[in-house]
């Protein structure tokens, strides 16, 4: 299983929860209530489930509100992605390549 970084962004305006997965940079506005946006990052996430199963660590050097937040929002993200990886196993719909020598 791979681990992802997830960081904290702050300005003055607003912060947000910054996923990086495999060169792409997804965003959660933590500070507006957007929940078109926050499903548009989970199918993504879930489309990069199905190559493989990865999960999030919160780097962030700042304990205030927003790391709480961040970090038990994470905590339920990687419960979640390790429970639909298990669904999308048990269903045959993983891409994950293998090689012959795994056939």
């Amino acid at each position: 299983m791979e681990t992802h970084k997830a960081t904290i962004k702050r300005d003055d305006t607003q912060t947000n929860l910054m996923f990086s997965i495999n060169g792409n940079d997804l965003e959660i506005n933590l500070t507006e209530d957007k929940p078109i946006e926050v499903k548009s990052v989970f199918n993504k996430l879930l489309l990069q489930l199905k190559k493989g199963e990865f999960q999030f660590e919160l780097e962030d050097d700042k304990e205030d509100l927003f790391f709480h937040i961040s970090s038990e929002y994470i905590s339920q993200l990687n419960a979640e992605l390790s429970s639909i990886y298990k669904e999308l196993e048990d269903y045959d719909l993983l891409e994950i390549e293998t090689t012959d020598e795994e056939k």
